[in-house]
């Protein structure tokens, strides 16, 4: 029996539609620079939120209506949960879903319990993603919601959670594998620490490189091709965690030898929290060839926290496929709504109001970026305004043929500077208005 009975599949009607279960701006085959909205996008809707989300706040119990749930762990109700989610992807139309192993399927007593849980619900997920065409973005472990994780999974002062970690990431590594999806995450929610006097920083950080590589081991093994991802936060529910900001979490790569298999996933509201922009993030993760994907959310900045709001700025969606165009897209990766309706909005038609704006957000920040790349005058300014680097003294500083002592003789005989330029900020933000 259908769960929204009362929707069919959300059609694109355009700009001047007033229907809210349309799309306005996301038209999946439309072109742009050579590529549909859909190839570009690849838009996932996540299994934890949507699926799992209560309404919960630390101050209220659960408000979301979800007649398809009776509120247990059973098997049934999970298997009920995987025919709800692919109804609901199959209406709005998007391409993709990711999930924790624990989203998806009741803990059990015992590991083997769980693996086995795992396994019944992975062959239900597999009957609906040949059903619907629906493909695995991303799978990843739950290393944070049970207690035994409370000290880290990697990066715990007990061994035998770390062998435990090990044992969980196995199975959903293979699970991800057996479901086709094209890339593994890894978020180390407890990954780092709340009190350095008890903590033993470089112990924990090497376990964590230790963990990682044997994962790509393990993926060998297994002939996982997909990427891993890492997907930075700098706190919560830690003081610090160890993948703090896209830098942080490139450094640490290269230090453990893991820049071949694993790329970044990057979070609006997680760069926010890191006192980032997520153009910032973006930019930093694409120049170093470590961009793989986005969880596509937004925090409110009046809060602080992590409130994975649906992203419905234009300014912040075409901030975003602005560097993402510039880095050549997102290759294997996809805009994952990592958001969750808000505790007010407990009707299960929200889900879709929700997922509809998102994607028109994202599709329109797509053709606003496009424009401005077509029109050349933003990337025009920046060429100008570093010509002195593309000749002369700059050309042979960038190509490693100065030093030192040649370039102080050099700024002996030139004298005072007298040629800088005005950054002209406002007038690019009056300019970047135009598009909008």
């Amino acid at each position: 029996m259908a769960a929204f009975p009362e929707i069919s599949r959300i059609p694109f009607e355009g700009p001047g539609s007033d229907n809210p279960l349309a799309f306005r701006w996301y038209d999946e085959n439309e072109v742009v620079e050579g590529r549909t909205m859909k190839e570009h996008l690849r838009f996932s809707v996540v299994y934890w939120h949507t699926m799992r989300g209560t309404g919960s706040d630390p101050f209220g119990w659960g408000t979301a209506v979800r007649p398809w749930d009776d509120g247990s762990e059973s098997l049934e109700n999970a298997i009920r949960r995987v025919r709800v989610a692919f109804e609901f992807m199959e209406k709005l139309g998007a391409p993709y879903y990711a999930f924790h192993d624990r989203d998806v399927a009741p803990e059990g007593a015992t590991l083997a319990e769980s693996n086995r849980n795992l396994d019944k619900i992975a062959e239900v997920l597999a009957e609906e993603q040949q059903r619907t065409g629906i493909k695995l973005l991303w799978g990843t472990a739950n290393l944070f919601s049970n207690p035994r994780f409370m000290h880290g999974a990697a990066t715990s002062c007990n061994a035998d959670v770390f062998a435990y970690a090990a044992g969980q990431v196995k199975h959903a590594l293979e699970t991800t594998q057996r479901l086709g999806g094209e890339n593994y995450v890894f978020w180390g929610g407890r990954e780092g620490y709340q009190c350095l006097y008890n903590t033993d920083m470089k112990r924990e950080i090497d376990h964590l490189g230790r963990f990682l590589q044997m994962a790509v081991e393990h993926a060998d093994r297994i002939g996982f091709r997909g990427t891993f991802l890492i997907e930075p936060k700098p706190k919560e529910p830690t003081k610090h965690q160890y993948d703090s900001d896209a830098a942080a979490c490139i450094n640490f790569l290269r230090a453990y030898g893991l820049t071949e298999r694993f790329k970044l996933n990057i979070e609006t509201n997680h760069a926010t929290l890191a006192g980032h922009s997520m153009m910032h993030e973006l930019d930093y993760a694409g120049f170093q060839g470590m961009l793989g994907s986005i969880d596509a959310n937004t925090g409110d900045l009046l809060l602080g926290w992590d409130t994975d709001q649906f992203p419905t700025d234009l300014y912040l969606t075409a901030q975003t496929m602005l560097v993402i165009l510039k880095h050549g897209g997102l290759g294997s990766g996809g805009v994952n709504f990592d958001a969750k309706v808000r505790r007010e909005s407990f009707e299960p038609i929200d889900l879709f109001h929700a997922h509809i704006g998102g994607m028109d957000a994202f599709a329109r920040g797509l053709k606003i970026a496009a424009a401005i790349r077509r029109d050349g005058k933003l990337a025009g300014f920046v060429k100008d305004r570093y010509a002195s680097w593309d000749s002369g003294i700059g050309a042979k500083i960038e190509h490693g043929s100065e030093s030192f002592e040649s370039l102080s003789k050099y700024a002996l005989e030139l004298g005072e500077v007298r040629t800088n330029r005005s950054g002209r900020q406002e007038m690019l933000e009056n300019l970047i208005n135009t598009y909008l």
